[in-house]
C-alpha cells in the first residue's frame, strides 16, 4: 500500500471517460463502502478534479480483475498482460457516485432527428442541464441502434462495429455492466471510443449524438479527416500474378469504294503481367492478310509504385527534342517524399515522364480575416466535403494549414482544386453563413518544400523502314534530371542530356502563396537553333476571379491572352499571336431563359478571320452552328423521344450544311437524315446501337448516306458507314471498323474494348459462389452468385460501387473490377450475401499489379441463426448480457450477441459444427448446441441456468 496526495477538489470523472480504466467495483467493508479500481498504473495522475476535497487516496498494487456483483459496474481493458493496480477511493467518493446514480426514460436523437424515442439511462441532471455528464450509461443495443451500426464478433474477440461511414474495434470487456440497464457504454466512451460527440438536450430531453459524418442543414457533406485508416493487420493477402497474359485486342479497318482497291488494315494488341508490373505490346497491320507488312508500333514493361518508376520499351522521352514515338530505351524514376497522381486521365494512357515527375498533392496554406466568435468551415467546390473549422479567436484571424490543392484519384478521395470557406457568425451553424472564394491551383509540376525526384533515361531512336517488323537503331541517346521544391512557392530542376549533342536542361515553377501568379519555365540549352535555346514559358495572373492574363512563349511565337467575365454568362476575350502579328477580340455569351438555352461566341482578328460557334436549344430542337475562314458546319436536330436534358436515348431528324474554302475551290453539301439511339449503354460505355440515314445533295452531286454501329456484344464494337456522296468528291465509299478483346485471365471471356488501359491500370475479378458443401472450392454444380455484388463487397471501407469512378462490370463468370495497382483492404458484408448464406473469411488483403485482374474467390457457406431469450434462474429476462458461442473444435468462428431489454439475443452467421454456449463468461442451458446439415437456417433456443430454460426448438 502507499498513498498518492491529490489536490482540493478532485472528481472520479476519469472512472468512465478514460480508456484505460480496466475495472471498477463497490465492496463492503465492516461500517463503509469502499469504490475500488483496476487501471493502468501510468494514468493515475490523470485523476480529474471533483467536488469535494479528497486529499488522501490509498492504493493497493495487488492485481485483482474480478468484478463484484454487488456494484454490477465494470469495466475491463482486456490488456491482460499489462501491469494492472487497484485504487480504493475514500467513502465520500462511493457516496457521490450513489447519490447521483438513477435511472431516467428519455430519447435519443441523431442530430436533430429522434431515433430512438424512449430509453433508460443512468444518470443525473439538475433542471438546467446534465451533472457529471461523462459518466452516464446508455443501454450498448441502443447506441448501436441510433448509429447504425453492424456488429462482428472477430476471432480474438473484439467486436467490430460498422456502417456506412466508420468502421471501429472495440474490446467487450472494457464496456461497462449496470444492473439494471446491462451492457453499457459511458458517454466518455462513445466520446473516445466511438469518436462520437454526445451531448444531453435537456429542452428537447434526449442525448444527441454527431457523428462527423451526419448530413447538417441537409447539405450532404463529409469530413474529409473523419475517413477511416486501413487496417491490413491480420489479414490474409492474395497477390497478383507476376507472369501472365491477360488480354488480346484485335482492331480491323476495311475501307474502299470507287475506283479505289479495297484495303485491310489493323492493330493486334496484348496485355499482360510481369514480376510486379505490365508488359504491353501492340503490332501495326500495314495489310491484314501480309504478315510480312506487320511492325512492331510498341513494346513497354512499366512497373510504377508510389516511391518510384521503372519503364523499359517504347517511350516518349522526357526532354523535348525527340519527335515521333519511337525511342525505346530504360527510364527510372525515383520520388522522395511525394507520390505521383493516379486520376482517372492518367491511367490507361501508358507512361508519361512528366506526369509521374509531378506531385499527388501540395500543400497550401488558406488564411483570411474574420470577426472573433466566427465559426469557419473550408468546403470543397465540388462534393461538399468540409476540410476542417476554426473558431476564430481574439486575433480575427483563421488559418487553415497544409491544405491538399488536388484532384480524386481512384484511391478515395486526395485533395480539391477549389475551396470555398463558409463563416457562421458567432458559432451559430443555423445562421446563413458568408461563402467566399479560396481557389487554390497546382502548378503540374510543382513540389512542396523538400521533396524532390531524380529521373534517368538511356535508349535509342527507332527507324522502321517499309517491310521491317523490329526497325534499325540510332546511337545511344540519354539523360538525367533533377527536380527539388526550394519551398512551398519555387520548384527549381536542372539536368543534362546527350541527343546526337551535349545539352543542358532547366525548369522553374513558380506559384506564390498569396499572389494570384503562376510561372512555369523549361530550356534546353546548346541546341542547333538560333541562340541555342529551345525554351518554353507560361505566365497566368489572375487579379481577381472574373479577370485573368495568360502568356506563353517559345522559339516559335509568343502569345497573349486576356478573358474578363463582364456579368454571368458574359465574357469579353482578346489575344495576341506574333507568328501572324494579328490582334483579336471577341465575346461569349451563354444563358438560360426557360426552356431556351444558348450559348455562342464569335472571335474577330485584324487579319479580317472570323471565328463563330453557336449551340442553342429550345425543347426538342437543337442548333449547332461552326465556322472559321475555311469551312463552316450547321446542323438542326429536332429531337422526336427527349423527355429532358439527361435523357440518353435519340430519335432525332438532322438537318447539316457544310461548306469548304481551299485552294481556291469552294464547295459544299446538304444532307437530311435520321438518326436513333436507344436509351442506356453497353458494359463497355457504348451505346447498345445507333443507326443513322440520309440523303445529300451538293456541289459535288447527290446521294445516301447510312452509317450503324453496335456494342451489343461486349467486348465487340461494329461500325460500318457507306456514303454515295461526300463534301470533296461524288466517289462512293465504305468502311468497316471491327474491333474485339479476349481476356485470357483469369479466364477466357469477352472483355472491355479498350484493354491497352490495362497497361497502368489492374483490378479485380470477385467469383462469390455458393459452396454448398462447405469445402472451399468451386465445384462443378456450384453457381456464381452476381445478384447483389454493390452490396456483398467493401473496397478500403466503402461500398464497391462507390469507390473510385468505375462500377463492377457483372458478367456470367464472376465480376470485373478496375483499379489503379495498389494493395487493397476488401471487406465482405453480410448483409449483401443471400439469404441463408455467409462468407467463410471476412476481409482480405488484395495486390492488384497493373496488366492483369487479381481473382479472388469468395466461397458462401450455409449460414444458421440461433435466436431466443435468456432468462435468469427465477425464469426473468436478463437485459444487456454477452450472449456466445464458441466452437468446441479450433479454427471455429465465435458469435457473439448483446439481449435486448426483454433478453432477446440473435446470434447469426453460425456455421455447421459444435457450440459451447456462455452468458456472460457463464456456462447457459441447454449446452452445448450442434448444427448440421440438416438443421434449420433458424433456430429457436431460450437460454437459463438450471430450471429457468423454458423451451428448445432444434435439431440438436
Amino acid at each position: 500500500m502507499f498513498n498518492l496526495d491529490l489536490p482540493p477538489n478532485t472528481s472520479p470523472e476519469i472512472l468512465f471517460s478514460q480508456a484505460p480504466i480496466a475495472e471498477v467495483r463497490l465492496e463492503e467493508q465492516d461500517d463503509f463502502k469502499v469504490l475500488t479500481l483496476a487501471r493502468q498504473s501510468y494514468f493515475l495522475a490523470q485523476l480529474s478534479p471533483p467536488s469535494s476535497e479528497i486529499s488522501n487516496v490509498e492504493i493497493d498494487q495487488t492485481n485483482n480483475n474480478e468484478a463484484t456483483e454487488e456494484t454490477g459496474i465494470s469495466v475491463n481493458t482486456g490488456l491482460e498482460s499489462d501491469p494492472v493496480e487497484e485504487t480504493e477511493l475514500t467513502n465520500d467518493i462511493a457516496q457521490y457516485l450513489e447519490k447521483n446514480s438513477s435511472i431516467i426514460p428519455m430519447g435519443i436523437n441523431l442530430g436533430t432527428r429522434n431515433i430512438i424515442p424512449t430509453t433508460m439511462v443512468r444518470g443525473d441532471e439538475d433542471g438546467r442541464g446534465a451533472v457529471n455528464f461523462d459518466y452516464w450509461l446508455i443501454p450498448f443495443n441502443d447506441v448501436i441502434e441510433a448509429l447504425n451500426y453492424r456488429v462482428i464478433t472477430l476471432d480474438d474477440g473484439q467486436l467490430e462495429l460498422r456502417n456506412f461511414a466508420s468502421v471501429v474495434r472495440i474490446n467487450p470487456d472494457q464496456l461497462i455492466k449496470d444492473p439494471e440497464l446491462g451492457l453499457c457504454f459511458s458517454t466518455g466512451q462513445i466520446r473516445t471510443l466511438l469518436s462520437v460527440p454526445v451531448e444531453f438536450d435537456i429542452a428537447e430531453y434526449a442525448l444527441v449524438l454527431t457523428p462527423p459524418w451526419l448530413e447538417e442543414r441537409a447539405d450532404n457533406r463529409s469530413y474529409l479527416g473523419q475517413r477511416t485508416p486501413i487496417s491490413f493487420d491480420g489479414l490474409p493477402k492474395i497477390e497478383g500474378a507476376n507472369a501472365i497474359l491477360t488480354a488480346i485486342g484485335q482492331e480491323l479497318n476495311i475501307t474502299g469504294g470507287g475506283n479505289n482497291s479495297t484495303d485491310y488494315r489493323g492493330d493486334l494488341t496484348a496485355v499482360g503481367s510481369l514480376l510486379g508490373g505490365s508488359i504491353y505490346t501492340a503490332i501495326e497491320q500495314n495489310d491484314f492478310g501480309d504478315v510480312n507488312t506487320w511492325q512492331l508500333n510498341e513494346l513497354q514493361y512499366l512497373n510504377q509504385n508510389p516511391s518510384a518508376d521503372l519503364a523499359i520499351g517504347t517511350q516518349s522521352p522526357f526532354w523535348s527534342l525527340q519527335q515521333g514515338g519511337n525511342y525505346m530505351g530504360i527510364t527510372n524514376i525515383q520520388r522522395w517524399g511525394f507520390e505521383a497522381p493516379q486520376t482517372f486521365a492518367s491511367l490507361g494512357n501508358g507512361f508519361s515522364a512528366n506526369e509521374r515527375l509531378r506531385s499527388d498533392r501540395v500543400g497550401r496554406n488558406i488564411i483570411g480575416e474574420a470577426e472573433p466568435g466566427t465559426l469557419v468551415r473550408l468546403v470543397t467546390n465540388q462534393g461538399n466535403f468540409i476540410v476542417g473549422e476554426v473558431l476564430v479567436d481574439s486575433s480575427g484571424i483563421y488559418r487553415f494549414e497544409d491544405v491538399t490543392t488536388s484532384g480524386t484519384s481512384l484511391n478515395g478521395f486526395t485533395g480539391s482544386n477549389s475551396y470555398r470557406v463558409y463563416l457562421y457568425p458567432n458559432g451559430q451553424l443555423t445562421a446563413t453563413p458568408e461563402i467566399r472564394d479560396a481557389t487554390y491551383s497546382t502548378l503540374p509540376g510543382q513540389l512542396t518544400s523538400g521533396t524532390s525526384a531524380l529521373i534517368t533515361s538511356i535508349g535509342s531512336t527507332r527507324q522502321i523502314p517499309n517491310n521491317d517488323f523490329i526497325g534499325d537503331f540510332d546511337a545511344v541517346k540519354g539523360g538525367v534530371a533533377y527536380r527539388w521544391g526550394a519551398n512551398d512557392s519555387l520548384t527549381l530542376g536542372a539536368g543534362m542530356i546527350y541527343d546526337q549533342t551535349a545539352l543542358g536542361s532547366t525548369e522553374m515553377f513558380f506559384q506564390p502563396a498569396n499572389i494570384p501568379l503562376r510561372v512555369s519555365a523549361s530550356a534546353l540549352l546548346g541546341t542547333e537553333k538560333d541562340g541555342g535555346v529551345d525554351y518554353n514559358a507560361n505566365v497566368d495572373f489572375e487579379p481577381t476571379g472574373d479577370l485573368r492574363f495568360n502568356f506563353n512563349s517559345d522559339e516559335l511565337s509568343q502569345r497573349l491572352n486576356a478573358n474578363w467575365n463582364i456579368l454571368p454568362g458574359l465574357s469579353l476575350n482578346s489575344s495576341w499571336n506574333s507568328r501572324d502579328e494579328a490582334i483579336a477580340g471577341g465575346i461569349s455569351l451563354g444563358r438560360n431563359i426557360g426552356d431556351l438555352f444558348a450559348s455562342s461566341s464569335v472571335n474577330v482578328d485584324s487579319n479580317q478571320n472570323v471565328r463563330w460557334n453557336i449551340l442553342s436549344r429550345y425543347n426538342n430542337l437543337e442548333l449547332n452552328h461552326r465556322a472559321n475562314e475555311i469551312t463552316s458546319n450547321t446542323e438542326f436536330v429536332y429531337n422526336l423521344s427527349r423527355e429532358g436534358m439527361l435523357n440518353s436515348s435519340e430519335n432525332s431528324l438532322i438537318l447539316n450544311y457544310d461548306t469548304t474554302n481551299s485552294n481556291d475551290q469552294e464547295d459544299d453539301l446538304i444532307r437530311l437524315g435520321w438518326r436513333y439511339r436507344p436509351t442506356g449503354n453497353s458494359a463497355d460505355g457504348f451505346a447498345p446501337w445507333t443507326f443513322e440515314l440520309g440523303y445529300g445533295i451538293g456541289s459535288q452531286g447527290d446521294g445516301f448516306v447510312a452509317s450503324a454501329s453496335t456494342a451489343m456484344i461486349p467486348g465487340l464494337y461494329l461500325t460500318t458507314r457507306y456514303q454515295d456522296i461526300s463534301l470533296t468528291s461524288e466517289e462512293s465509299s465504305f468502311s468497316i471498323s471491327l474491333s474485339s478483346n479476349a481476356f485470357i485471365q483469369p479466364q477466357l471471356s469477352i472483355g472491355n474494348s479498350r484493354v491497352e488501359r490495362l497497361r497502368s491500370e489492374g483490378g479485380l475479378f470477385l467469383k462469390p459462389y455458393y459452396d454448398k458443401n462447405s469445402n472451399g472450392q468451386r465445384d462443378g454444380d456450384e453457381e456464381i452468385y452476381t445478384e447483389e455484388v454493390d452490396l456483398l463487397f467493401l473496397l478500403n471501407n466503402e461500398p464497391i460501387s462507390r469507390f473510385g469512378r468505375y462500377e463492377p462490370d457483372v458478367r456470367g463468370e464472376g465480376v470485373f473490377f478496375r483499379l489503379a495497382p495498389d494493395t487493397y483492404r476488401l471487406d465482405i458484408d453480410p448483409a449483401g450475401s443471400p439469404i441463408g448464406w455467409a462468407t467463410a473469411q471476412s476481409s482480405l488483403a488484395v495486390e492488384v499489379i497493373a496488366g492483369s485482374y487479381t481473382p479472388v474467390e469468395v466461397p458462401l457457406i450455409p449460414s444458421y441463426t440461433v435466436a431466443g431469450r435468456v432468462s435468469d434462474t427465477l425464469g426473468k429476462p436478463m437485459s444487456g448480457v454477452r450472449v456466445e458461442a464458441i466452437p468446441v473444435e479450433e479454427g471455429g468462428k465465435r458469435v457473439s450477441s448483446i439481449t435486448n431489454q426483454a433478453g432477446i439475443y440473435y446470434l447469426e452467421g453460425l456455421e455447421q459444427g459444435k457450440y459451447n454456449l456462455l452468458v456472460d463468461n457463464l456456462i447457459a442451458q441447454p449446452n452445448p448446441l450442434e448444427i448440421n446439415q440438416n438443421s434449420d437456417s433458424m433456430l429457436e433456443l431460450n437460454l437459463g441456468f438450471g430450471d429457468s430454460v423454458t423451451s428448445v426448438t432444434s435439431d440438436q
